[in-house]
């Protein structure tokens, strides 16, 4: 392996001034807004407790905790007495029909989320929950159910029974972050991390409408990274997404957490750094850094690794208690763009409580490669006011938004170069308790921005669940 190189070497907190030509955006494109047009309740009594500062019917992580399928949109939530629920609307319609699905929540872990697939191939709605580091809950459902919702019921009996493997196929017992990414042809793939938290290596699974498939694991946990303060030798990276785009080439921005303390400036932080990217022309089985340097296999001895050269678009010491799983998405021409953030330089370079000094201090930045093939980074002048993860989108114009915990939503126009971040949405009204879930499906079917989000509550009171949505420009 290569020695590791950056791409980008600004101090923490250095924003690069846009200074790349607007594109192909034609005068008559409008650029971002926000019309609130719904807002139904799924649940009025759903799970409410508090841990990793967040719930677990609300990590923004989630793909997908609300997804958008042949017309209709379809959720899932643990409810009061922790039953996970599937429920199902017609997109514009007002009322959910729901379906427990016979799992119960296994312990009070607000990362043990619910994250559902469509496989194209056979019509299946799929489910994989109740996992952190351990062993996963997987549910299925018949075939035909997605491809004629309108004709079948909604019904228990559409589901079949949990499994603790998929069809058979035992991944890990340390299993976590369930991501269901449909194939260009169609196939579902999970993304997931087998080990632990600073020890732990990314793989793929794939369904081709008959059976599943362990692809193996593409990332590394070893190697040695040292920063100012010390060493570690032992990781896990963190994916922000994992997205094919148009062209049917696979996207993945990441930050590394790194096992060994030392690392940091002071131990109340945290051992994220560093915003790296990686695609793959190839469905996962190889995969490239930005240059296009082949970095690692899938399923081989070779995988990526913090020691590979290439892989950093932003440099970032572990200092700024830089998110992790925070968001990407990919615009109409294939470009590849993200959300992250952390406590600028501005702020101070050491960071000594997570949570405390990223709500009070913490900022969020829009990443993306332009045409150019320039990296270019602009902060968005909206201060976090939450410790928890922003979610990104763009329109079909690809106007850029970046949705924030407590629901507001801010804008920036491709025409200006993502230079123009405003408010266009503060949450008002909505008493969301934090981080969001959004349909990131849904808007290239009808221009409609669906934010699943749940109300604020006390100890472990339950509260309502609700999706708001907003039209976009069309």
């Amino acid at each position: 392996m290569k020695r590791r190189t950056l791409l980008g070497a600004a101090l923490a907190g250095a924003v690069v001034t846009p200074a790349f030509a607007v594109g192909s955006a034609r005068a008559a494109d409008p650029g971002p807004s926000v019309t609130q047009t719904g807002n139904t309740t799924l649940d009025s009594q759903a799970v409410f407790f508090v841990s990793y500062d967040g719930l677990v019917n609300n990590n923004s992580f989630q793909k997908n905790g609300l997804l958008t399928y042949k017309g209709y949109q379809y959720a899932v939530w643990y409810t009061a007495d922790k039953n996970a629920v599937v429920g199902r609307r017609v997109l514009g319609g007002t009322t959910w029909s729901t379906v427990q699905v016979g799992h119960t929540l296994k312990s009070s872990d607000s990362h043990n989320v619910i994250s559902m697939g469509v496989s194209k191939t056979d019509g299946r709605l799929h489910l994989n929950m109740d996992s952190h580091s351990d062993g996963f809950t997987y549910v299925k459902s018949v075939a035909g159910l997605l491809d004629n919702p309108s004709g079948l019921s909604w019904i228990a009996s559409r589901f079949g029974t949990p499994q603790s493997t998929l069809d058979g196929l035992a991944l890990t017992t340390q299993f976590t972050y369930p991501q269901f990414v449909s194939t260009p042809e169609g196939k579902l793939q999970l993304s997931y991390r087998v080990g632990i938290s600073g020890n732990g290596r990314n793989a793929i699974a794939e369904y081709d409408g008959t059976s599943w498939t362990s692809l193996g694991e593409w990332s590394s946990s070893t190697g040695t990274y040292t920063s100012e303060h010390g060493s570690s030798t032992v990781r896990n990276m963190y994916l922000h997404g994992i997205d094919y785009d148009k062209n049917g080439r696979l996207h993945s921005f990441f930050t590394w957490r790194e096992q060994n303390g030392a690392v940091m400036c002071n131990s109340g932080g945290i051992t994220n750094h560093d915003t790296g990217y990686v695609y793959s022309d190839d469905r996962g089985r190889t995969w490239r850094n930005n240059a296009g340097t082949l970095v690692g296999t899938t399923g081989s001895s070779d995988t990526v690794a913090v020691t590979d050269s290439g892989l950093v678009v932003d440099a970032l010491n572990p200092d700024h208690s830089l998110m992790n799983q925070e968001s990407q998405f990919t615009d109409s021409s294939g470009l590849p763009h993200a959300i992250i953030s952390y406590v600028p330089g501005r702020f101070g370079q050491c960071t000594t409580n997570y949570v405390t000094n990223r709500t009070a201090s913490g900022r969020a930045f829009h990443l993306r490669k332009n045409s150019a093939g320039t990296w270019q980074k602009t902060e968005i002048p909206v201060a976090l006011g939450s410790s928890q993860r922003t979610k990104l989108v763009l329109d079909k114009y690809d106007n850029a938004y970046a949705i924030f915990p407590f629901g507001r939503i801010a804008g920036a126009s491709k025409s200006s170069g993502y230079t123009d971040w405003t408010v266009l949405f503060d949450g008002s009204g909505l008493n969301a308790f934090g981080e969001v879930v959004v349909d990131e499906t849904r808007i290239a079917q009808d221009n409609v921005l669906s934010v699943l989000y749940q109300e604020t509550s006390s100890g472990t009171t339950p509260s309502a669940l609700h999706v708001v949505d907003f039209r976009l420009p069309t």
